[in-house]
């Protein structure tokens, strides 16, 4: 139905983890719904009623070459971390058990893309999951997974870089919690824009003619597409009476950018020093 492969789970007293891949990119819909039935068959069964979970999921984009394997390491070690095994085999409620089965437990659990990553050899991968998993992750890693604030990405910085420049707009705000962050902030694409066009930042906020105009016009159309900030709210900034004067300008810098190779290049210079 969802299309979701789930790599690695684990239940926990107060919590859960899961490492998934939305093909279809349909996060937001999926943990609604498990989050959704979960709680209504809990009510059910304990003939309660009210939300079973406080606030949002918390999500990271974890990249794949790097961090993957370090992501299940991590999630299958929780429960030693919490004090409640003293061996991970002994934990019932993850999906360690599966990796080290050599049945077909929990077959529909995407495992094997992780096992191959260990081991290319089909019958050393069992041992080859079982030695990585024996040892401790970096403390480092531990310390960005447990902060209270956790990390929107996690990756090389050119998988940062990537994945800011693809997502960091009012596309992925809508599918992950914390994805503010991930956009590019309204400060640092105003000092773009002056440092392209070799005018002072305060120069983009006064309203003149010529080639200030110009950057100003090109500021206020990056914000909107990098940040998903509102029309009123870029409008307020930059001193204009309502949103449909914004709206406007940024029709006007989108038409001008099909016609004009030289303001293409410059937006594009800008971009590439945002990223």
């Amino acid at each position: 139905m969802w299309k979701v492969r789930i790599a690695a789970y684990c239940l926990m007293s107060n919590h859960y983890h899961l490492l998934l891949q939305t093909p279809e990119g349909n996060l937001s819909r999926c943990m609604r719904h498990i989050n959704g039935i979960y709680t209504q068959r809990f009510n059910r069964l304990y003939k309660i009623d009210g939300p079973l979970f406080r606030g949002r999921y918390k999500s990271i984009v974890i990249d794949g070459d790097s961090y993957l394997l370090e992501l299940v390491r991590y999630i299958h070690r929780n429960p030693l971390h919490a004090g409640i095994v003293k061996r991970i085999d002994d934990y019932t409620w993850s999906s360690h058990r599966a990796y080290i089965s050599e049945g077909n437990e929990e077959n529909w659990l995407y495992k094997d893309f992780v096992l191959t990553m260990l081991e290319g050899n089909k019958a050393k991968r069992r041992q080859a999951y079982i030695n990585f998993v024996d040892k401790e992750e970096p403390e480092s890693l531990i310390a960005s997974y447990e902060k209270r604030k956790s990390p929107l990405l996690l990756g090389t910085k050119d998988f940062v870089d990537n994945i800011r420049q693809k997502y960091g707009n009012k596309a992925i705000i809508e599918e992950m919690p914390q994805a503010k962050e991930l956009a590019l902030d309204q400060v640092e694409i105003e000092t773009a824009v002056s440092r392209i066009y070799q005018i002072e930042v305060d120069d983009l906020l006064k309203l003149q003619r010529g080639k200030a105009n110009e950057a100003r016009n090109v500021a206020i159309y990056l914000i909107r597409k990098h940040t998903g900030a509102p029309l009123k709210t870029i409008g307020i900034r930059f001193g204009m009476n309502s949103y449909s004067s914004v709206s406007s300008v940024i029709l006007r810098i989108k038409q001008a950018m099909k016609r004009n190779k030289k303001l293409q290049q410059k937006v594009a210079s800008i971009e590439r020093l945002l990223t």
